[in-house]
This record gives structure tokens, sequence and C-alpha cells, in this order.
């Protein structure tokens, strides 16, 4: 996947783009940092994230916590938003959802490091927490927590 070297080479960013028919076909689009060599980190929240569950094709719901410290790129972000929003109609366990972000987020940016936190609402009674991380957390980065409490019912 090439990666765009200024917002003029983005392909979705000012422009009407569908949502795209699954995570698969989804184009994550990259431009360079902004503040290379400095040590920072970027967080996307998605409070409201949905995918489909493989064996009922029930709605599963999600927040998603998504922190890196960039490389050479960082993603451009409504890239991002239709990548997430390709999982509406797609059909993977939680797992499978979670890791698959991350892995697909790392091979186009290859950050200094990343990880992801899905916190699954319940599915049948439990609630299903997926954590994913690559590479180790960069010395002196400021890496706040997540903010996303347990799951605790209406209690």
């Amino acid at each position: 996947m090439s990666k765009a070297k200024t917002p003029a080479d983005l392909t979705q960013l000012g422009r009407a783009s569908a949502l795209p028919a699954s995570p698969d076909e989804a184009v994550l689009e990259a431009v360079a940092n902004p503040v290379p060599g400095a040590p920072y980190l970027v967080r996307f929240a998605c409070p409201e994230f949905t995918s489909l569950c493989p064996v009922t094709g029930q709605p599963d719901f999600a927040h998603l916590v998504i922190d890196y410290a960039p490389g050479d790129w960082i993603v451009e972000s409504k890239s991002l938003k239709l990548f997430l929003g390709a999982f509406r109609n797609h059909g993977a366990f939680h797992e499978a959802c979670t890791v698959m972000i991350g892995q697909r987020l790392v091979e186009k940016l290859a950050p200094l490091w990343l990880r992801i936190g899905g916190y699954w609402y319940p599915r049948g009674g439990i609630p299903i927490d997926v954590f994913y991380q690559h590479g180790k957390t960069p010395d002196g980065l400021w890496v706040p927590d997540q903010g996303v409490a347990p799951y605790r019912g209406r209690g």
C-alpha cells in the first residue's frame, strides 16, 4: 500500500466516500508525520463500534481505544473512520476484529508502538475485552490510561 506524501495525494479526504463493503475493501491512508522524531501519542476513541456475530448475524457493540506512537506516518482520520465503519456488516469474533484493526494499522503506518483496547459489550451475559499491542512503549512517552471502565452492568 502506498503512502501519501501530502494531503493532496489522499483519495478520500474532501470527497464523498461510500462506506466500504468490508474491512478488506477499505483503504487506510497515511500522511507524513508532521512532527517526526517527537515522542507523542495519538489516540482514537470509537465508542460506537459495531460488527456482526459470525454465528448468529446479530450486532455486536464495542468501545475501541486505539493509541499509537507515530514513526514516519500518521493515519488519515477519515480513512480510519471508513475502515472502522466497514465492520458494520462484517461477521467476526471480537478477538478477530480487535486484532485485525491493530494489525492493519501496524501494516500501514509502521508505528513505533501501537495498542488497541476492544471493550466489548456483553454477549450471552459476558463482556469480552480484547487487547493487542505492537512494539515496546517508547521511553519518555506519556501513555494515559484508556479510560474505559470495566463493565459493571446496571450496578
